[in-house]
């Protein structure tokens, strides 16, 4: 069994895969990707790479999000494609999530402006049972995400195209839930993946829904979110002769375009924090145990939850 290796820092994932998989020959697309493969573990592979492997059994992607290598248009026709389940990167993800939301809750955001002008003001504190999150996208990460907060003592709102019940959080589904649940939130945050239907699902009139005030968190996709509705709903200093907008700030780690470009105004917006999509890396340790037991389970031919092309996830 041949399995084709090509991400960054490819012989870190091979060397691991090499210790699950001690029948198996390891290579990757740095040294050899002309010769056939039964495998390919590979996070976002260019179309020549593709077009090369005509072999194929199957393709783990090396990641949550599986948008980049549906899109590819050499992807091939009809070859199973798995994807990484957490592994490993729930925790990173809820650690990014829980920074955001105790940024907005405690008045970090408003603190640090402060420090710009000299200027010495507390705030009340805000108690986390009175600020409420939602969290859109009820998958492996999203629902350790959603409830790692509940466990931190937040009321938690979650919200999946189809019903989902998960302990300590009020879940919703369905576009009536879907504005249930904004109608109800302080931060919310976007766990979604990348698909037809979610693509510019926070919009001018989904932010219009969320209360006065509320922030947005993205540590997902960032074809969610329409840029410009964001930044209006945002709005501007009233430094710079515009009022606020209803939008009190965002932490976003995933663009439409990344590396995001230099001229895109998201970069001057002072109450925007901008990360250059690191919040949930996948760990080698965690991860190459369960790409194993993909590729194992998918030699062997067992019962395999597989990617479905068509609803992008």
């Amino acid at each position: 069994m041949r399995v084709l290796v090509h991400i960054d820092d490819a012989n870190t994932w091979r060397e691991a895969l090499a210790k699950r998989l001690p029948n198996a020959e390891i290579v990757t697309s740095e040294g050899d990707s002309d010769t056939p493969a039964d495998y390919l573990a590979a996070w976002k592979p260019p179309a020549e790479l593709l077009e090369k492997q005509t072999q194929l059994k199957g393709i783990v992607n090396l990641g949550a999000g599986v948008d980049a290598l549906l899109n590819n248009p050499a992807l091939p026709a009809g070859v199973p494609i798995v994807k990484l389940r957490d592994a490993g990167m729930g925790p990173l993800i809820a650690d990014y999530v829980r920074f955001g939301v105790l940024y907005f809750q405690r008045g970090f955001d408003r603190y640090f402006a402060q420090q710009i002008d000299a200027h010495w003001q507390e705030y009340p504190l805000i108690d986390k049972a009175d600020w409420p999150v939602g969290v859109l996208g009820l998958g492996a990460i999203g629902a350790h995400v959603a409830k790692a907060l509940a466990a931190d003592g937040f009321p938690v709102y979650g919200w999946s195209r189809s019903p989902k019940s998960l302990e300590g959080v009020t879940c919703h589904h369905g576009t009536d839930g879907l504005s249930h649940l904004l109608g109800k939130v302080q931060t919310l945050v976007t766990l979604l993946p990348n698909t037809v239907s979610t693509r510019g699902i926070i919009n001018a009139d989904t932010l219009s829904q969320l209360p006065e005030g509320a922030s947005l968190i993205n540590p997902g996709r960032g074809a969610l979110i329409d840029e410009q509705a964001l930044l209006d709903a945002l709005g501007r200093d009233e430094g710079n002769n515009q009022p606020q907008g209803r939008l009190r700030g965002a932490l976003l780690d995933a663009f439409t375009e990344e590396p995001l470009p230099d001229s895109n105004p998201l970069w001057l917006h002072p109450r925007v924090r901008i990360t250059p999509h690191m919040a949930g890396p996948t760990p080698v340790r965690d991860a190459a145990g369960q790409v194993a037991e993909l590729i194992k389970a998918m030699e062997n031919g067992d019962p395999i939850d597989t990617v479905d092309p068509k609803a992008g996830y």
